[in-house]
């Protein structure tokens, strides 16, 4: 036992090999990450002009503050335990000297908390103004550096409150108990800068050291944004380097916790289908039986079994380790989903329930006042009695799937992979999309010049790009990132524009639905919504029945609100 707690004394040398397999690779801009002692990693994607260093204090008081590098493209992090300085120093030459070579000079950039103590750190633990001290190292340092790294820290914000942010001139640009990797003259001599930054640990208890994890997470994320503005002037005014853009900075290499995390909240949404289960499967029976009872009785609709428990999928949701991602981008990305899929789950919960629309709300939201004023505008602008141009009939349902195979077959000749079925039901209303396949009512009918639109909508629009998300690695570009509705009928609409079928019965019937989903919102009947769109705005019965019916499902949908409508100075007289 004392010859082994010996050895744990004895100086850290890096293994034959490591040093000179890093200054390799970073010279062939091959990525770099290797484990370090004591937790320890470095991490380059790339060659890039900076490095960014985080040593852990020997007892840390809590994990978590590392983050604050590992969202960099470069970073070093390690533990500040004496034995190991030697060889994390001749490390961080190496390099050094390789990204001087590359880019003419590089930025060695150390960041650590404020000792306890310190004026910058909080004095309570609501008290989350974010506060830094930039530390210039005399001898390898500028003015104009300075400055930048100065004004991208006073942008970073925490709960709106702006940062503090002072600067200091010494000897060494590293925490006051420890030496620093690279003097400053080492580092005039080889065109390296030299900075520090001391973070105030506002993300800790004053009481007990802890972090809060949702505090660190945001400040590591705007933290994040700004190293890369300051990195960006630098890397512009003093390197070879040239970035387009601070945002390309950012990590380029994705590890496998992010692979990890993006099946497994693929699986759990797969586990069902969130539109179909909020579709009612016997549209046709309630329309017969409210128009039977002459448009008086509210209708009952019925909607298909979960399949699966709640609880359990919401198990298998959180079962994925988000907090593992480094990269703050993609760790929101997935924090969205994850957000969204849950609310999706306790929305199907509670199906039929008046908690439903609170839920859909928070999924879809609800109408902005411009937007209800626009579709106002459009129901007032085009009259009832607008009609499909050219309409020489009606299209039944498998006239309609037969042309949607005949779509979906020449997709496939210029991607064979493409693997899309069409299918006639009769416990759906109208058309829908499921995991890339076209499901189509039975008892639809549509005008034959609607068609064509029809058809880009759901197979040129929802169809295909099901399929481009499931040919891609990232599976959560099949899924649908958090908030793709928009986005998805947004280009669904513009197809229907750019084939010409955005017609004025069309235009009518997406403002319906906005007027619709408001009525919900302000606690209207399904019946007086019904009769709102029948006698004020002159839509038939039945297309009445299916507006009200598509927001009112499953105890209030607010989807519809996401379609885009197109303004323009209409008049009645218009063409």
């Amino acid at each position: 036992m004392a010859g082994s707690g010996s050895q744990a004394k004895e100086p850290w040398v890096p293994p034959s090999g490591l040093i000179d397999d890093v200054r390799q690779r970073l010279r062939e801009n091959k990525p770099i990450r290797r484990t370090l002692p004591v937790g320890g990693r470095i991490h380059i994607d790339r060659q890039i002009p900076f490095l960014c260093i985080w040593r852990r204090p020997v007892g840390d008081r809590g994990a978590g503050a590392e983050n604050l590098v590992t969202s960099e493209a470069s970073y070093l992090v390690c533990s500040a335990q004496r034995r190991l300085h030697n060889g994390m120093a001749e490390l961080v030459r190496g390099v050094v000297e390789v990204l001087v070579e590359q880019f003419g000079t590089c930025l060695l950039l150390e960041l650590w908390e404020a000792p306890a103590g310190e004026p910058e750190t909080p004095v309570s633990a609501t008290r989350l103004s974010p506060a830094f001290r930039v530390i210039a190292t005399r001898g390898a340092s500028t003015d104009d550096v300075t400055e930048d790294i100065e004004t991208a820290l006073c942008r970073v914000k925490l709960e709106r409150r702006p940062a503090r942010v002072s600067t200091a001139c010494s000897a060494k640009s590293c925490p006051s108990k420890l030496r620093p990797f690279l003097s400053s003259a080492d580092a005039a001599k080889m065109d390296c800068l030299l900075y520090g930054i001391e973070i105030a640990p506002v993300y800790r208890s004053v009481e007990t050291c802890d972090v809060f994890p949702r505090v660190l997470r945001r400040l590591r994320h705007s933290l994040s944004i700004a190293l890369r503005r300051a990195i960006f002037d630098f890397s512009r005014k003093h390197t070879t380097h040239s970035p387009a853009h601070y945002h390309t900075l950012g990590r380029r290499a994705v590890v496998k916790a992010v692979w990890d995390v993006d099946r497994m909240l693929a699986e759990a949404s797969d586990q069902f289908d969130f539109l179909l289960q909020l579709t009612p499967v016997n549209a046709e029976q309630a329309w017969s039986k409210f128009k039977r009872s002459r448009y008086q009785g509210s209708p009952t609709f019925h909607y298909r079994p979960l399949p699966a428990e709640p609880a359990v999928l919401k198990r298998r949701l959180y079962r994925a380790p988000v907090e593992r991602i480094e990269d703050p981008a993609l760790a929101l990305i997935f924090r969205e989903k994850m957000d969204e899929v849950d609310r999706q789950i306790t929305m199907l919960q509670d199906r039929s329930t008046p908690r439903a629309l609170h839920e859909s709300i928070q999924l879809f939201g609800a109408v902005e006042d411009d937007l209800l004023d626009l579709a106002v505008h459009v129901l007032s602008a085009i009259p009832p009695r607008s009609r499909e141009r050219r309409s020489k009939g009606y299209l039944g349902p498998e006239q309609v799937a037969q042309l949607a195979r005949r779509e979906i077959a020449y997709l496939r000749r210029q991607d064979p992979t493409l693997n899309a079925g069409v299918e006639v039901r009769s416990d759906i209303s109208g058309m829908l999309v499921s995991r890339g396949n076209l499901l189509i009512s039975d008892h639809l009918r549509v005008p034959e010049s609607r068609a064509p639109a029809l058809l880009q909508h759901e197979v040129g629009t929802h169809v295909l790009t099901f399929h481009n998300g499931r040919c891609q690695p990232f599976r959560q570009l099949c899924a649908g990132l958090a908030g793709y509705e928009a986005l998805q009928e947004g280009l669904a609409v513009l197809s229907e524009y750019l084939v010409g079928g955005l017609s004025r019965p069309r235009l009518r019937l997406l403002a319906g639905r906005v007027v619709a989903v408001q009525c919900l919102l302000e606690g209207a009947s399904f019946i007086d919504t019904y009769r709102r769109l029948e006698t004020d705005h002159g839509f038939a019965d039945r297309s009445a029945f299916m507006v009200a019916m598509r927001v009112y499902r499953g105890g209030g949908l607010t989807k519809d609100a996401v379609y885009p409508l197109t303004h323009h100075k209409m008049s009645p007289k218009d063409p």
